[in-house]
């Protein structure tokens, strides 16, 4: 949807900027002054996608009041149980390993923050998560250690893109392609053309 107004993207992710260039979308960046929380007991792993990228996005929208903005935040859970960035090499291989053999899910979460409707009110939020189902197969322990040793592990969800080394260990694939990477773009373009709706109501 390139006739889509221009945004603030509020991620640090290049992978993101990548596919909104793509697409063909009129984006500037601006990195959310926010350091992402643990997870509370409890949280599901789609609730805690959300969380963070309404806060990311909200934090962004606090300091631009009238620019649209978008927040994305992927998480990769295996029965619940949610993994996040790993910390360093240690938590990286312990991650893969984790992950080796399992059928996990790719969650990523995004919200788009749009000016208020009246000056002083609050700002309109649009927010939607979806699902990618990941099958990837058993890895070697030398497997592990060459990827960890490459350091594309880092700042990724679950210790591995799917676009730099980790496509070698994935066997099957159900749902946005673009989810695992970290941006789904289907869900974005339906986000966008409810938001053109809200944004002709002002």
């Amino acid at each position: 949807m390139t006739d889509f107004p221009e945004f603030i993207l509020a991620s640090r992710s290049p992978r993101r900027r990548e596919l909104l260039d793509q697409a063909g979308y009129h984006f500037r960046v601006v990195p959310p002054p926010l350091d992402e929380p643990p997870p509370r007991p409890g949280t599901t792993p789609a609730q805690l996608a959300e969380a963070l990228a309404f806060f990311k996005a909200r934090s962004v929208h606090a300091a631009n009041p009238d620019a649209i903005v978008l927040g994305a935040d992927t998480v990769v859970a295996v029965a619940g149980e949610i993994f996040g960035k790993a910390d360093d090499e240690p938590h990286a291989r312990e991650m893969l390993s984790g992950l080796s053999g399992t059928r996990h899910q790719v969650i990523t979460a995004l919200a788009l923050m749009l000016g208020a409707r009246r000056p002083g009110g609050e700002p309109r939020r649009l927010l939607a998560s979806t699902v990618t189902c990941v099958s990837m197969r058993r890895l070697a322990d030398e497997e592990i250690d060459r990827y960890v040793a490459s350091g594309q592990w880092r700042d990724k969800a679950g210790a591995y893109a799917i676009q730099e080394g980790g496509d070698a260990f994935i066997e099957k694939l159900e749902g946005s392609f673009t989810n695992v990477i970290g941006l789904p773009m289907e869900l974005l373009d339906q986000l966008c053309r409810r938001a053109r709706r809200h944004l002709a109501d002002r």
